[in-house]
């Protein structure tokens, strides 16, 4: 676990409001995990207590081995942060905001321009931060982590309000990490980007994870209708139970190439957290 992240009981507790309550994940080594809830919901809490910026009430946190109120600096070394609230200096160019860095961590101009070539911007090594589009800050932001070569990262909301275009850049960024041993813990709103990139997921609702595991197989866990829908061609919409029984009626329709869609009635991540809470992720 000395790349991994480890959460025992952890709470906190401000202002007598228990805003996180028993809390326990164990994230192995290279495993991409996803923290889902709405705001509110205790997420950046979590993750400032694994980087250290705030102790916890009760309970333990480990991440790279050792108790995250011990971090020290050679720690925050090994560990990338993107959060909304790490801003960008906006008079300054990528390449400065990226070089500013880079002095701390002693890392070269080459290895500068290398990481904004990888995230796609060393064409815009010259541009302000204040004139860049959202797409491009976040990648800035990400370029600003990566350059590190962390062995844990955390991503808040990397991809929130982006075109799918660069949201798909984007992970494959993530992508990379994973390939590279990288531990990712993410949180996000976007359930499709959840059920795409995270090995696990904690659904996390008034301070409390009310389910875990990995995303397809919740979603499985949740299917109670058990159902398959069938569109054909001229237009029918056909609804058979998702057993054997159905296979003979099933062969027939695409045996006369009748078929246009097909589909089971699985719910999504997000109809899961609805069921469990009965509110959105997103609120």
């Amino acid at each position: 676990m000395k790349n991994g992240i480890e959460i025992m009981n952890v709470e906190q507790t401000f202002n007598g409001k228990k805003v996180l309550n028993g809390i326990n994940v164990k994230i192995e080594k290279g495993e991409i995990f996803g923290l889902l809830g709405p705001s509110g919901a205790g997420k950046t809490t979590l993750i400032k207590i694994l980087t250290g910026q705030l102790k916890q009430t009760e309970g333990k946190a480990e991440i790279l081995g050792k108790d995250a109120r011990k971090l020290t600096g050679e720690d925050y070394k090994k560990i990338g942060i993107m959060m909304d609230n790490f801003g960008l200096y906006e008079r300054l160019s990528c390449f400065d905001n990226l070089k500013l860095f880079a002095k701390i961590y002693e890392i070269t101009d080459d290895e500068i321009s290398g990481i904004l070539k990888e995230v796609g911007l060393l064409e815009a090594k010259k541009a302000l931060a204040m004139n860049l589009s959202k797409g491009m800050r976040n990648r800035l932001q990400l370029a600003r982590v990566l350059m590190l070569k962390p062995n844990i990262l955390f991503l808040d909301e990397p991809t929130s309000g982006l075109d799918p275009a660069t949201v798909d850049a984007i992970h494959g960024l993530i992508e990379n990490e994973r390939q590279k041993g990288t531990t990712i813990f993410l949180t996000t709103h976007n359930m499709a980007e959840a059920e795409k990139l995270c090995d696990n997921v904690a659904l996390l609702n008034e301070g409390k994870i009310v389910e875990y595991g990995n995303p397809k197989e919740l979603c499985r866990k949740y299917n109670h209708q058990k159902k398959i829908k069938l569109h054909l061609y001229d237009g029918q919409n056909i609804e058979l139970e998702h057993d054997k029984s159905v296979a003979k009626i099933l062969n027939r329709y695409f045996e006369q190439g009748l078929v246009e869609t097909i589909h089971s009635t699985e719910p999504d991540l997000e109809l899961v957290f609805m069921e469990l809470t009965g509110r959105k992720l997103d609120k």
